[in-house]
């Protein structure tokens, strides 16, 4: 719990609402093991073992929370990257990675790395759609829109 000074009322209090408060490193507070500061995430590279290969997945971009229990990793790589996972032509592509105790395997942050045990199917999931894939999601949702049409037009 926090207080502000000139923070004297709930309605003092909503007017930060939405606001980031940072903490000069040398005046955090130690953390408990297994917790970490998302300044101490975002940047590590997350490698990953699924299926029992070990790969580069990306670097963390950012850290979301609200999604659920556990925070959301957004891990983006240039495909560029030919060890990366989930390669395709074109700009940098995001997975979004449940950063969970149970995923986790070390987390290193000076050593800015962070090691993940991935269930299987879980980045294929998060994977970019392929031109072909999003073509055919298109024509699917046009033959829907269509038939949707035409059944109005009956009543």
């Amino acid at each position: 719990m926090l207080k502000f000074a000139g923070v004297e009322s709930i309605g003092d209090a909503e007017q930060l609402a939405g606001l980031e408060l940072q903490v000069p490193r040398e005046e955090r507070a130690e953390l408990e093991a297994g917790v970490a500061y998302v300044s101490e995430i975002v940047g590590c590279e997350v490698w990953v073992t699924t299926a029992g290969e070990r790969q580069l997945l990306g670097t963390v971009k950012e850290v979301q929370f609200g999604a659920g229990e556990a925070p959301l990793l957004v891990v983006g790589f240039a495909p560029s990257a030919s060890h990366a996972v989930g390669r395709s032509e074109g700009g940098e592509q995001e997975f979004l990675v449940p950063y969970a105790e149970e995923f986790v395997t070390t987390a290193d942050f000076e050593e800015r790395r962070i090691e993940m045990r991935l269930p299987e199917g879980l980045l294929e999931l998060e994977a970019p759609l392929s031109a072909e894939e999003k073509q055919r999601q298109k024509s699917e949702a046009d033959e829907t829109r269509a038939a949707g049409v035409r059944l109005k037009r009956r009543r």
